[in-house]
């Protein structure tokens, strides 16, 4: 057994450092890193809750750090140390101090010279002694907001524009709080009460979804540690996801488009819909299409499933005008909404890449547009809450498309708003955020 494998904390500035350093998906390099180890579960919690509490924080710890690196140049993986032992000090109540201090000594051994020991030694000791900095020193609000709740300043403006000071703020108090772990039901393979009975069975706790019809929400046990991920009788997706296709009202019968399939959680919830009718699956990889047909064959979808590698932009050069009843677009964006579950995101998206997408997003929309029958419909959906990629979209295509009206998204959730799209903050469910609008041809 090496070291890594047995040492949480080690693992977790392995993560961080690939995370930071090498553009990694922290959910996917933690998976990685925790399938190559002996840890026991309290140990790879401990690893899990270390990455995203670092990730969910990183404004904040290093408006703390700052102070006594003073400006030294060092290494990442040794910032990564000094972040996940910062995060324990301040944020996990229950591990003495003093195995904090251990422990990175240790690691610092491990990974470094004696110099490297002898600065985070130094750097921690001072930090015991002398405490960390209070936020309410920024004077700037929004600069104070960001560091303290760890969001660019950007998203923070952008959002003020759209809910205003006292909402932002519970948006992003909610930001920090643990994703709910909750899983759609194959309806085709069985019943909501069906899939809790067989989940308790397991071991796990189990609710229905306050958001969602076909949602099931886990609050203790872990999914993937049973047989029916692979059998294909449930499939992990959030809540405001599932609504998406909730919100399609398919009769059974109709010609679906998926315009934007991979990996195809939308796309299975769809052909879960269809008796009669088939759905085709667009994606412009490869590899995507391929897990495409594996999800397909999972489910029992493969004869109601076609999938096709193309650009969603191209799709009008393929098929015929007027092809589908059905056509959605579950469109490329900037992910803002799953600031949650991907803390990481909130770091890498810049308001450019928001604006070109923004660009992308209509392209798709004008391009599938030809291709919807007249009383059919069309579904934009997007895991993002900023204005820019949604109702500016929606807009800016029904300025353009007068053959489309827009309609009102009705789901699960019965809102008493005005608004015909639907837009859901991660502060209104604990929830991903999620934005949907419909319309529909008529003429």
């Amino acid at each position: 057994m090496n070291e890594q494998s047995s040492n949480p904390r080690l693992i977790a500035v392995e993560v961080l450092t690939k995370v930071s350093g090498k553009g990694a998906y922290s959910n996917l390099a933690l998976n990685q890193a925790l399938k190559n180890t002996n840890l026991a579960r309290v140990d790879a919690n401990l690893a899990t809750n270390i990455v995203y509490g670092v990730l969910q924080n990183l404004l904040l710890l290093r408006f703390w750090l700052e102070p006594f690196v003073r400006g030294k140049k060092i290494d990442n993986w040794v910032e990564q140390l000094l972040m996940v032992s910062l995060y324990q000090l301040e944020f996990l109540d229950k591990i003495p101090n003093h195995a904090v201090l251990n422990e990175a000594i240790e690691i610092a051994k491990m990974k470094g010279h004696d110099g490297t020991r002898k600065f985070v030694t130094g750097l921690l000791h001072a930090i015991l002694r002398k405490g960390v900095r209070d936020t309410k020193i920024i004077q700037n609000e929004n600069e104070r907001l960001s560091v303290k709740y760890s969001v660019p300043i950007w998203i923070i403006l952008e959002l003020k524009k759209q809910v205003g000071n006292e909402k932002v703020v519970s948006i992003l108090e909610s930001l920090n709080e643990a994703p709910k772990q909750s899983v759609r039901v194959n309806e085709s393979k069985w019943t909501i009460e069906k899939a809790k009975q067989e989940l308790v069975k397991k071991g796990l706790m189990v609710e229905n979804s306050r958001v969602a019809a076909s949602s099931l929400v886990v609050s203790k046990g872990h999914v993937s540690e049973t047989t029916f991920l692979k059998t294909g009788e449930i499939m992990v997706q959030d809540e405001s996801a599932s609504l998406v296709v909730e919100s399609m009202e398919l009769n059974g019968d109709e010609l679906v488009l998926d315009a934007c399939a991979a990996p195809g959680g939308k796309t299975m919830q769809i052909a879960d819909y269809l008796e009669t009718g088939k759905v085709t699956a667009l994606d412009i990889h490869k590899h995507k299409i391929k897990l495409i047909e594996e999800n397909a064959l999972k489910c029992g979808f493969e004869g109601k499933v076609e999938a096709i590698q193309l650009d969603a932009r191209k799709a009008k050069d393929h098929f015929k005008p007027e092809t589908f009843k059905q056509i959605l677009v579950d469109a490329p964006c900037s992910g803002i909404g799953l600031m949650r579950r991907k803390p990481e995101i909130r770091y890498e998206k810049k308001q450019q890449d928001s604006l070109n997408l923004h660009r992308v997003q209509l392209e798709i929309l004008d391009d599938v547009s030809s291709l919807v029958e007249v009383d059919g419909y069309l579904t934009y959906s997007t895991c993002t809450i900023l204005d820019v990629e949604n109702i500016q979209v929606i807009s800016e295509f029904l300025k353009k498309h007068t053959e489309f009206e827009q309609v009102k998204v009705e789901t699960k959730l019965k809102l008493h708003n005005e608004e015909k799209s639907l837009t859901i903050y991660p502060d209104d469910y604990n929830s991903d955020g999620f934005f949907i609008a419909r319309m529909k041809r008529v003429r």
